[in-house]
């Protein structure tokens, strides 16, 4: 390995007030001590290491020591600094290597806080800095079962960039805290934040194809420091900011009865290939860090130039070490892992049977009770969807369900049977395993937006500067008969019913349900579905929507409420059709035209489905659902309901706003055993 290096220097005397003197190895990082502070790294093959001291403000480095030997501990170099105090400095490390150069100034993997980036699109100029220790959570965690969720997943920046979020520091945490109102109303009670660890959103190398101006790394997984929330994501854009707005938000978010999960990136870094920057890892010991070819090279396993060494014992420590940093420092209550399946290679790469990080991270104390969710692939085509392997802890977004609801509202062949096992929680998958496994989603950051789903037949990336060949090339999408925005109304009613029928099956399939923000108001990427690089209105929330699509809102939020007033959508097992001893109806049954009578047929576009469950104590709990996924009207005779009750309509996507969805407890009863199916609708009933 080579690293430029820089020139040696001679140490310069001691700051005023400071000493220096052997440390202790654990923990990593810089820690505050009494009258001290703890410096420890661990740094393989090299004979001398150096600590930095640099100007907080401008970055001019103001001495350098040696670590002394007799505070190395096996592969830990260590160094205790009297009389520092946090503020006072910013730190980094240089490494001897090769014999008699240095190292360019090295970010500390476990830094708390990353100076020198500044506002927004600014080049940053990286320095790890001392973060003085927090105080204990100023409101408990909301206790949430993880059957209870329903998941919204926002990016900081993007959710309040717009001018019409009305914000006081647009694109910010303080910004996000300004929203709740609107999280609570809609009635999700729990965030999902995109990256929020320190990256250098400058890091792109494509440009815009209409400006020439470079484009932004705007989503940010090219993380920098995995210990360190993301500065420009406060009003105050400095890491004590950042981390006084991020404590700020998930206090105020718990408050209001919402958890907060962080997607986390622990499968690359920004150092990228050979050719990219030496920032922290590759300076230290790239072999423990990075996954390596026989011959030294890394390996691209993450089609980003490298591939984190999970399997080994240091990376691993580092990357729970990290997890634990968010959950004492902002009490945050989970985390989604970015390309997962990375986390289950060994040092060689291959994929482990059982991987020792992910039990680590399973039955870790820290982590216990809270959320740990895997995508779970990489950019090799490994799909681990159904066979991750979770020690009874992990839950996994699930691909599957996406694409098989999204085939199913297409009316595609063969989809029909796919989706009722995909609707009761995808026990193929995960059998054995609760039905909170499988976390549903349609749509998500990555791929088209609910409303593009139902106005683009095809990708629309020619702004990502990568030839419009970028993105997933085949999302099972239709534009209801018209590419992009058309005043046909007849289009705009079709489009209007297939957003509400996605929502609607969501919010009652078995599982976690996830929506995208913006999804509940008409949200538009103009047909990019690869919006990683478009900090512009392409990828803002546009609030206005919330009065032109105030109608979609409404539904959205009356299907929230319909799911936590029915425990039987709720269940944590996966539903049969056995009548237990003393039920009225079985816990799931398969319905057509005819109640008991379900059309399989790979052509079928019909499928309607009663769920049912007594309570412990109280009345059962029973709903059907029926979906004609068709373009004709089609009538179906209704199933009984449960002895002393009738059925009540509580939605319906073929009826006008505001006869498409009730509040719980306000729906009409029927008045009749048939329903009435418009083509490509869905409807609810609930038994009352």
């Amino acid at each position: 390995m080579t690293i430029p290096t820089a020139a040696p220097e001679e140490t310069p005397p001691l700051l005023d007030g400071l000493r220096v003197g052997p440390g202790q190895a654990q923990p990593f990082g810089a820690t505050p001590v009494p009258g001290a502070v703890n410096f420890a790294v661990h740094a393989r093959d090299t004979p001398r290491l150096w600590l930095v001291l640099m100007d907080p403000g401008s970055g001019t480095v103001l001495a350098e020591y040696p670590f002394p030997d007799e505070g190395r501990v096996g592969t830990v170099h260590t160094v205790r600094l009297y009389g520092a105090e946090a503020g006072r400095f910013d730190y980094g490390y240089r490494v001897e290597r090769p014999p008699g150069t240095r190292s360019p100034v090295l970010l500390d993997p476990y830094a708390r806080g990353l100076a020198g980036a500044g506002a927004w699109g600014e080049r940053p100029r990286y320095r790890s800095r001392l973060l003085a220790a927090p105080g204990p959570p100023a409101v408990p965690r909301p206790s949430i079962d993880p059957a209870d969720l329903v998941i919204y997943e926002a990016h900081v920046r993007g959710f309040t960039r717009d001018p019409s979020s009305g914000v006081r520091h647009p694109g910010t945490f303080a910004g996000l805290r300004q929203k709740i109102p609107h999280l609570r109303e809609l009635g999700v009670n729990c965030v999902e934040l995109l990256p929020i660890a320190e990256f250098d959103e400058t890091d792109n190398t494509y440009t815009s194809p209409e400006s020439g101006a470079p484009l932004p790394n705007f989503w940010g997984y090219n993380t920098v420091g995995f210990a360190a929330p993301k500065a420009a994501y406060a009003a105050d854009p400095t890491p004590g900011g950042a981390d006084a707005e991020l404590r700020e938000l998930v206090t105020e978010l718990h408050r209001a009865g919402i958890q907060v999960v962080l997607d986390v990136v622990f499968n690359h870094t920004a150092e990228g290939g050979r050719g990219g920057p030496v920032l922290s890892f590759r300076g230290l010991d790239e072999s423990a860090y990075y996954l390596l070819s026989p011959d030294g090279e890394p390996l691209n396993l993450t089609a980003t130039g490298n591939t984190v060494n999970a399997g080994h014992p240091v990376t691993g420590e580092f990357i729970l070490n990290c997890l634990r940093d968010w959950v004492i420092r902002y009490d945050v209550d989970g985390f989604r892992f970015d390309m997962a399946s990375i986390l289950t290679r060994g040092t060689d790469g291959r994929v482990l049977d059982d991987p020792p990080l992910l039990a680590a991270l399973a039955h870790d104390p820290v982590l216990a009770g809270r959320l740990l969710i895997a995508e779970a692939t990489d950019a090799t085509g490994l799909d681990q969807v159904g066979s991750f392997p979770g020690h009874g802890r992990w839950s996994e977004w699930n691909g599957r369900y996406r694409d098989t609801v999204r085939r199913f509202l297409l009316g595609r062949r063969g989809s029909t049977g796919d989706f009722a096992t995909r609707f009761v929680g995808s026990p193929d998958l995960y059998p054995g395993r609760p039905t909170t496994t499988s976390v549903n989603y349609i749509t998500c950051h990555d791929g088209l937006t609910l409303a593009d789903w139902t106005s683009y037949d095809r990708r629309h990336n020619e702004a990502n500067g990568e030839g419009g060949g970028d993105g997933i090339p085949d999302e099972e999408s239709w534009n209801c008969g018209y590419e992009g925005p058309t005043a046909d109304h007849a289009v705009l009613r079709l489009r209007e019913r297939q957003r509400r029928n996605a929502l609607l099956l969501l919010l009652t399939s078995a599982g976690i349900p996830m929506l995208l923000a913006g999804d509940e108001f008409g949200r538009t990427q103009r047909g990019n579905n690869n919006a990683y690089s478009q900090d512009s209105p392409v990828s803002w929330l546009d609030w206005s929507h919330t009065a032109s699509h105030a109608a979609l809102l409404r539904f959205v939020s009356h299907c929230i409420a319909f799911r936590r007033a029915h425990p039987v959508l709720r269940r944590t097992t996966h539903p049969d059709g056995v009548l237990p001893d003393g039920w009225s109806c079985p816990p799931v049954s398969w319905h057509g035209e005819t109640p008991g009578q379900p059309d399989w047929h790979p052509s079928s576009t019909l499928l309607a489905v009663l769920l049912h469950q007594q309570q412990p104590a109280g009345p059962a709990d029973t709903v059907y659902l029926a979906a004609n996924t068709g373009g004709a009207r089609r009538t179906v005779r209704l199933p009984q309901p449960p002895p002393g009750t009738r059925w009540h309509l509580s939605m319906d996507t073929g009826a006008p706003t505001p006869l498409d969805s009730y509040p719980p407890g306000r729906e009409p009863a029927l008045v009749r055993g048939s329903l009435q199916l418009t083509g490509h609708s869905v409807a609810v009933l609930t038994a009352r």
